[in-house]
């Protein structure tokens, strides 16, 4: 744990490092999934594709503040956009995590890779087969973050720890196992797709009228929500340490549960220095943790606000000052049953359950945890742009329909494909500066 009674520590609290993994999916000018081939080398350091050949994933370098990374996503954003625009078809980035209007299944293209790198392809196919194509094509953004060198030195220091990696390590298992059972928080505070084209859950059709209709399902992220991204069991860890971490995942895996560690469709995971690889995980140490759990967020110019990333920084700090308890499997099945409740549109309804089980509304329990996290706060030198991070969070909650989710059904609803096209175009801005409006221009 950091040891805030070190001044050490203090002093180095709120260094941390920042990393950005975004996806999208590339449209036609008309709205619909494009099906030319990705715009970018394979080997692009920057641009790669995810599920679908249409479906372009950033991913930022390391950052030093929350600020920086979103700001090298919307510069990243900015030169894939102008590649798209200079196509002699024009295609834009589609910023809703739910699809566009679906032909069918076939309209949602596998991403193609040849040679030595065939062995992705085929790993998409098992997935189509497994969890279906549209579920695959939801998108969001994964939001990866590391303590800096000098706190995880001062930390490892505080302790006494002869050996500062395995400190670090030991940190950084509890600390995912602690940020997966508060994930449900940053789920109710991002959650930004409540709507979807009728075509995601009917089969063929050709997609939605020309009126634009839209599917609302009770959530305010599908992709989040029992109808989204997950696998069909609930894992259970061993958080002894970050070998037994990797190990339970292994056993997934030779259990045939699934093919590979990224097919685990966790919120949260600990990643290693270098690829993701479980042995990675157990001889190089951990060195990061990436939340998974974030919509992409049409009223920010990237889609992602560099004010949710930093919430979620300090939910993590406050976090890894707790002292290390148990996480037995009940804990842990409740907190990806608690993720999914967070990602229904009204959290008065939704209950969080506790391991006693003691249910409390969504909204409550998370007016309850951001008043614990400004005690947290109060005595200590946050930057700015901390406190900023949980103001912004509190607005969302005390002003009515200030949500993500809310204020994109209040603009939405009439039209989802038609409008959302027409953001992806330009001919519609949205802007996050005045929560307390709905409002949108064409």
């Amino acid at each position: 744990m950091l040891d805030l009674s070190s001044a050490t520590v203090r002093d180095a609290l709120w260094s941390a490092r920042f990393g950005l993994e975004r996806e999208t999916l590339r449209v036609t000018d008309a709205g619909r999934m494009a099906h030319t081939p990705h715009p970018f080398p394979p080997d692009h350091p920057r641009i790669v594709r995810d599920f679908c050949e249409n479906q372009a994933e950033i991913n930022t370098g390391v950052s030093p503040s929350a600020e920086d990374a979103v700001r090298e996503l919307a510069a990243i954003d900015e030169a894939l956009r102008a590649a798209l625009a200079a196509r002699s078809a024009p295609e834009f980035l589609w910023p809703s995590s739910n699809p566009p209007p679906l032909a069918g299944d076939e309209d949602i293209p596998i991403a193609r890779f040849d040679g030595p790198r065939a062995g992705k392809t085929r790993y998409r196919e098992r997935l189509a087969a497994g969890y279906g194509r549209r579920r695959m094509a939801f998108c969001g953004v994964h939001v990866n973050i590391s303590f800096a060198p000098d706190l995880l030195a001062a930390a490892a220091s505080a302790a006494g720890a002869p050996d500062a990696r395995r400190h670090a390590d030991a940190l950084y298992v509890e600390l995912a196992a602690a940020s997966a059972e508060a994930a449900w928080l940053l789920v109710a505070l991002t959650a930004a797709s409540p709507l979807a084209d009728p075509s995601l859950v009917e089969s063929g059709g050709g997609g939605a009228a020309a009126d634009g209709g839209a599917l609302f399902t009770g959530h305010a992220s599908l992709r989040c929500s029992e109808l989204g991204y997950w696998n069909d069991f609930v894992p259970v860890f061993d958080y002894a340490d970050a070998p037994s971490w990797a190990r339970s995942v292994a056993r997934y895996v030779d259990a045939g549960l699934i093919a590979a560690p990224t097919e685990l469709y966790y919120p949260v995971r600990p990643k290693p220095r270098g690829a993701n690889r479980l042995e990675a995980v157990a001889g190089e140490g951990i060195d990061r943790i990436e939340l998974r759990m974030f919509d992409l967020n049409p009223f920010a110019p990237a889609l992602v606000d560099a004010r949710d990333v930093a919430f979620a920084h300090l939910l993590l700090v406050r976090l890894a000052t707790l002292p290390r308890s148990p996480h037995p499997a009940r804990a842990q099945i409740l907190s990806v049953r608690n993720a999914k409740a967070a990602a229904r549109y009204d959290l008065a309804l939704a209950p969080v359950l506790a391991a006693d089980g003691t249910a409390t509304p969504v909204r409550d329990a998370a007016r309850r945890e951001l008043d614990a996290l400004g005690r947290f706060l109060a005595p200590l030198d946050a930057p700015p742009a901390i406190r900023d991070a949980l103001d912004f969070q509190r607005a969302k909650l005390e002003r009515p329909g200030a949500r993500y989710a809310e204020r994109i059904r209040a603009a939405f609803s009439g039209g989802f494909a038609s409008r959302t096209l027409a953001l992806a175009q330009g001919e519609l801005s949205m802007t996050s500066s005045d929560l307390r409006s709905s409002s949108f221009e064409l």
